[in-house]
């Protein structure tokens, strides 16, 4: 069975370019406004809202969120919203017509994909083709009507606007953080800990301490779970007999990141171990992943399995060997890259003795010094002739 369609809950970047037309003002709409405006070097300087549900009265305004006020606010553009019923059935003119255009020509029928990501892909690539299109008999191309209206634009910020929304959900004894109606997992180290999550339009972040440790793809249906299965091969090692009924697993082998390679393996390492002792061989291979490639890794299997060696280090030895190989060689004619030297730390007592003026005082003379040297002498010989004279006469005596 395949993955769900994911219906229209991609962005249009094509509408972004429009210079008076966007996206409703909601979470998922100004996280597509902003993205799609990576594809453009423009702003809009107005906007048409076709929000006539929220129009006020007869005039051109509606009660706005404070999130869309801040949107509109940051990128510098000027909204306004169509009247109902027919007084506004002109106002956005060609607008809606090539809207409905984009949605017949490629949204029906809805095409099925297996991610958000694949369809915002699909977009893309139908966005830049659109762009070679004539309406009607006109003489130009839509890409050329853009190239000609953007002189008219705003050039973009500097900076992107953060359309994401931010909550702080504790880590439960699951390892799983909820947002809105759906949960997703998070490093077992963080369990009983309040987190960080930034949620966007396709996807979620999640933050410790302003350290990413995990993102997700948003889910689209509603009390749903998104597990990682390396968010909890720490606790694998210390309970592997729940390894093989667990969910996180059964997600990674319908996202391919758990191959019949690795059910192989751990088959033949677990007649060579025992449960038990297989099942920890197949977690500090999975641990491998976090320094290694996905397929690295599967080429690494796939060669100890061959060769019957079922240990970790077995793994990460053919994985290394499959990553040196894939390695691109060195470039003939170009000089090797050697390490920049550190950079060195002067104490400023040093530099002031590095940087003083050059001494032309001639050298000082220790002679004088010998002078105390044949004092200490003659002092030295009377007291042993003193010594010598003594000696005898107390013998004498």
């Amino acid at each position: 069975m395949g993955a769900p369609p994911y219906r229209r809950r991609s962005r249009h970047g094509w509408l972004s370019r429009s210079p008076l037309i966007s996206r409703p003002p909601t979470l998922r709409a100004k996280g597509c406004t902003s993205s799609g405006d990576t594809y453009s070097t423009t702003v809009p300087g107005l906007v048409v809202e076709a929000a006539v549900a929220k129009v006020l009265g007869f005039a051109r305004h509606c009660k706005e969120s404070e999130r869309w006020t801040a949107f509109r606010t940051y990128w510098g553009i000027e909204s306004f919203y169509c009247r109902p019923g027919l007084e506004g059935a002109h106002d956005k003119g060609g607008v809606e017509g090539q809207i409905g255009y984009f949605r017949r020509n490629h949204f029906v029928l809805v095409p099925e994909v297996a991610s958000l990501a694949e369809l915002n892909e699909m977009v893309d690539r139908w966005d830049l083709e659109d762009e070679g299109r004539r309406i009607r008999s006109r003489a130009r191309t839509v890409g050329e009507y853009l190239a000609a209206e953007a002189p008219l634009l705003k050039p973009l910020p500097t900076e992107l606007f953060e359309t994401g929304r931010l909550f702080t959900p504790r880590v439960d004894r699951y390892s799983q953080i909820a947002v809105q109606t759906n949960r997703y997992s998070v490093p077992v180290r963080l369990i009983g800990w309040t987190v960080r999550v930034m949620l966007h339009a396709n996807h979620l972040i999640v933050y410790d301490q302003g350290i990413e440790v995990a993102c997700h793809e948003r889910l689209s249906a509603k009390a749903g779970s998104r597990l990682e299965l390396d968010h909890y091969l720490e606790a694998l090692i210390r309970k592997p007999g729940v390894f093989l009924g667990a969910t996180a697993l059964e997600q990674a082998k319908s996202a391919d990141k758990f191959t019949p390679v690795h059910d192989d393996w751990w088959d033949a390492a677990r007649a060579a171990h025992g449960d038990k002792g297989g099942t920890i061989a197949l977690s500090d291979v999975l641990l491998l992943g976090r320094h290694r490639s996905h397929e690295h890794i599967v080429a690494g299997l796939a060669t100890a399995l061959r060769a019957s060696a079922f240990t970790a280090d077995a793994v990460a030895l053919e994985a290394r060997k499959a990553a040196e190989a894939d390695a691109p060689p060195p470039s003939p004619g170009l000089p090797e890259r050697t390490r920049s030297p550190r950079a060195a730390v002067t104490l400023l007592a040093d530099w002031r003795v590095s940087h003083l003026p050059p001494d032309t005082r001639p050298r000082p003379s220790v002679a004088p010094y010998d002078q105390l040297l044949r004092h200490r002498r003659q002092v030295g010989d009377t007291a042993s002739q003193g010594e010598a004279s003594w000696v005898p006469n107390t013998i004498a005596a």
